[in-house]
């Protein structure tokens, strides 16, 4: 197992090894879901915005598993909420990415990062239809499936590959991202839409987009993924280009075409 997360903070027990069999585990039982599609209940929590039978078991199998192995922390679920001390808490998205989950597709992917005083100090994300699992920890940079890996070389915009989503209540925004896509996609070689943010922000720590934005998320669609693309070598602002995690307004970039892409933000 590696050493704890922070040496300065002795009683944070969490080891990259430990969150990684919790996070696969949570895997197992969201791949039998996924496996048995036509068996799954999907219910709406509003309009557009999907949740299943699986994001509720696979949150409810990592709050029992964290909660009981780490007491000292408390929990914020996409779906349960929060509860305890959230000072220092657990940030869970169990499927980021239910649509298409529903929809048999491949990218979707469990988010799972731990918050100290406001720090993500560990956050891993796992997508087990690909079996691909991101993780990293503050200070010693990013892994997947156990090989460290680092942002793209990439230098010029217009040779780049970027990566964004769009709120499924886009239709209720007067700032929906559609004119921004436009102005980008006009610049770049290749535009994706993968449909997880977890992902996407895994995907510009691997090298395989050069940056990835979006907007109107929530803290636990990103904790995770944010930190491993810092950990990676990448940036992380908001669109007016101050650094920081603001998930309301998210750019990750190599840092190499940070300057060529903010001023399309």
């Amino acid at each position: 197992m590696s050493n704890p997360v922070v040496s300065e903070a002795a009683q944070i027990r969490v080891t990259r090894a430990a969150l990684e069999k919790v996070i696969r585990d949570a895997g197992v039982i969201g791949m039998n879901y996924f496996k048995n599609l036509k068996n799954v209940e999907v219910n709406k929590k509003a309009a557009r915005d999907f949740v299943t039978e699986a994001d509720v078991a696979i949150e409810a199998f990592l709050k029992e598993t964290l909660t009981r192995e780490y007491p000292e922390y408390g929990f914020w679920g996409e779906e349960s909420g929060q509860s305890a001390d959230q000072t220092s808490r657990w940030v869970v998205d169990p499927i980021d990415g239910t649509h298409s989950f529903s929809k048999g597709q491949y990218c979707w992917s469990i988010s799972v990062a731990l918050e100290i005083d406001g720090d993500i100090v560990i956050g891993a994300v796992y997508a087990p239809v690909l079996n691909d699992l991101y993780i990293a920890e503050k200070g010693k940079g990013a892994f997947k499936n156990g090989e460290r890996i680092a942002v793209s070389d990439e230098t010029n915009l217009g040779d780049a590959m970027v990566a964004t989503g769009f709120a499924c209540l886009r239709n209720y925004l007067t700032d929906n991202n559609l004119e921004r896509f436009c102005r980008i996609a006009q610049q770049t070689t290749g535009q994706r839409r993968f449909g997880s943010a977890a992902l996407d922000l895994c995907l510009v720590a691997d090298g395989q987009v050069d940056a990835f934005w979006e907007q109107e998320l929530n803290l636990y669609d990103v904790a995770a993924g944010a930190l491993i693309a810092q950990e990676a070598g990448g940036t992380l602002t908001d669109f007016k280009g101050n650094p920081g995690l603001f998930p309301k307004q998210i750019l990750a970039t190599n840092g190499k075409i940070f300057d060529q892409i903010l001023p399309l933000m």
